[in-house]
């Protein structure tokens, strides 16, 4: 895939302006506003979509993953991969990390549902192959995924 170019914008405007100047490139978009990342996804043609957990707040009864079914099915026609933020599982500790982690099993089900690939995006802290692999089947990623990773 090469080398990953990370556009992480909160206004869409500029945010489609950096799509544009870096076509040809693999991008990755990240963005903490759901509804931006829902117009990216359907309008930009993006690799990677980066969904970050940290700072979400979860409802009741439901989880705010950043990922629903609308999200998936745009991914999947799109052929968009769903990023992992990596550095936010290694950052975190207690209460957070497993908050963190439920939000990623819960894409992880979504995705495998959806017949989507994912991807564990390393922005800070780099980790080999096997690792990625090894923590992939252990949230619960189907062995047909681990294999994109």
């Amino acid at each position: 895939m090469g080398e990953l170019f990370i556009i992480s914008e909160n206004d869409f405007m500029k945010a489609r302006e950096k799509i544009r100047n870096n076509d040809g490139k693999t991008l990755v978009f990240s963005s903490d506003d759901d509804e931006l990342n829902r117009k990216i996804l359907e309008k930009e043609k993006i690799s990677i979509l980066l969904l970050n957990q940290r700072g979400r707040k979860d409802r009741m009864k439901q989880r705010e993953s950043g990922l629903n079914h609308v999200l998936a099915k745009e991914a999947k026609k799109n052929e968009v991969i769903i990023g992992i933020n990596l550095d936010e599982i290694i950052e975190s500790r207690g209460k957070q990390k497993a908050e963190i982690l439920a939000r990623i099993i819960q894409n992880i089900k979504l995705c495998s549902k959806n017949k989507l690939k994912m991807k564990f995006i390393p922005i800070r802290h780099e980790r080999n192959l096997h690792d990625l692999k090894s923590l992939g089947l252990v949230l619960g990623m189907p062995t047909w995924m681990t294999f994109s990773l």
